[in-house]
């Protein structure tokens, strides 16, 4: 049994935690990532690095407030072809991400870090490869009524583990990256930390 700090509000990776047999307590880091993405894709950042220093961010925010504590921070982004979508802000913003989707093949980037004092002293980032049918604009919207307002801003256009599943022809990669959390790698980590 391992005892951590998760940086983050996501229900679903407290989850995938505790399903884990990982105890954790939640502090969110209140990370205001929209100016930081900004100024990374400005630098020409590809999204797995903006996914990364999402991640770090996070943790490192949280884990100065700790002593001696190991500090989980986490961050997901679809990658479409290089462009960075993140989730959306509204339900018209939801239903154009899913246009963009449509029928495409894009790449969902789950990093996650684990601080300690305000440092860095782990991280590691995994990708899923998903293949989206190709839906009728109506059937879009047909889709997007069955999610909740709660789950479609917390996780994104597409809940894996649910309703949004049916959406993809093709799915390759670690359903807990999806989820937004590579839980197997944290816990080969924090088995090393015993």
């Amino acid at each position: 049994m391992h005892s951590i700090i998760l940086a983050s509000k996501s229900k679903v990776r407290k989850e995938i935690l505790n399903n884990h047999n990982v105890l954790c307590d939640v502090k969110i880091s209140n990370v205001d990532e929209g100016p930081i993405k900004e100024s990374l894709i400005k630098e020409g950042a590809s999204p797995e690095i903006i996914s990364k220093n999402l991640a770090e961010l996070k943790a490192n925010k949280v884990s100065k407030k700790m002593d001696n504590i190991l500090v989980l921070g986490a961050d997901s982004v679809i990658d479409l072809t290089g462009e960075l979508i993140s989730k959306p802000e509204s339900r018209d913003e939801a239903l154009k991400i899913l246009k963009k989707l449509n029928g495409k093949k894009h790449s969902l980037i789950s990093s996650v870090c684990i601080s300690k004092n305000g440092s860095m002293i782990w991280n590691y980032t995994d990708k899923a490869y998903l293949t989206m049918k190709n839906f009728s604009e109506d059937e879009l919207i047909q889709y997007l009524s069955k999610i909740s307002d709660e789950n479609l801003y917390a996780y994104n256009v597409y809940q894996i583990e649910g309703e949004g599943r049916t959406l993809f022809s093709r799915i390759d990669g670690d359903e807990d990256t999806i989820m937004g959390l590579p839980i197997k790698k944290i816990k080969e980590y924090l088995k090393l930390q015993k």
